[in-house]
């Protein structure tokens, strides 16, 4: 197994994960609880993130068998999301309403904040590309990496600070983007691969 692989995957999972993006929103919900219950919130939002993350990296592929979806298909609906995922980043579209119940605070960064469907899509790529064993790995490493910023959180905001968090964010966001794209080109390439000799054919037999 090529560590190279692994360390790459983690920081592409953890890109799409885009802890830092939930910082704000964490501190924000979890403010005046004692700390004991904001780190048990963090455990309870990746727990449940990595559960999500797991489950379909096993079962996705399968899935796709079942509704007779092509890879190429997917790579490029699977393109289309992390686009959409970096442009709400990038330009600081809120994906939760106002309002929200503290008590579900957790539960909001776990799904859709933290494992949304980019974070699905990436799964199930990386998997289909790379085997699943090297993505668990990652996924362990991008998850670990994750709880530790979500415990640290209040920490990181007062060091820091909102505007610069708000700026890594954006800059992770245009990397999403371009991964989006890049995995757009690529299932537009596979699919006219394996698709244009049949329809070249039809249309020629069909002119004669």
């Amino acid at each position: 197994m090529d560590v190279s692989v692994v360390l790459t995957l983690a920081v592409s999972l953890f890109f799409i994960l885009d802890p830092f993006a939930s910082i704000p929103m964490f501190v924000s919900v979890t403010r005046g609880l004692d700390e004991n219950i904001k780190k048990s919130y963090a455990n309870k939002a990746v727990i449940v993130a990595a559960i999500l993350l797991f489950v379909f990296m096993f079962v996705g592929s399968d899935l796709m068998g079942i509704f007779g979806v092509t890879m190429s298909s997917f790579r490029v609906a699977g393109g289309i999301i992390l686009l959409m995922m970096g442009v709400d980043i990038v330009f600081g579209l809120k994906l939760s309403k106002p309002g929200e119940d503290r008590g579900a605070a957790w539960v909001i960064i776990a799904t859709p904040i933290l494992t949304g469907p980019g974070v699905i899509t990436a799964s199930v790529l990386f998997s289909n590309q790379y085997g699943v064993f090297p993505v668990i790995l990652a996924g362990l490493i991008a998850l670990l990496i994750t709880w530790m910023i979500l415990r640290g959180s209040t920490t990181i905001m007062r060091i820091v600070g909102e505007q610069t968090l708000d700026i890594v964010s954006k800059v992770i966001g245009l990397l999403i983007v371009a991964m989006g794209v890049e995995y757009m080109f690529k299932g537009v390439s596979e699919w006219i691969h394996l698709y244009a000799p049949d329809l070249i054919s039809t249309v020629i037999a069909t002119m004669m």
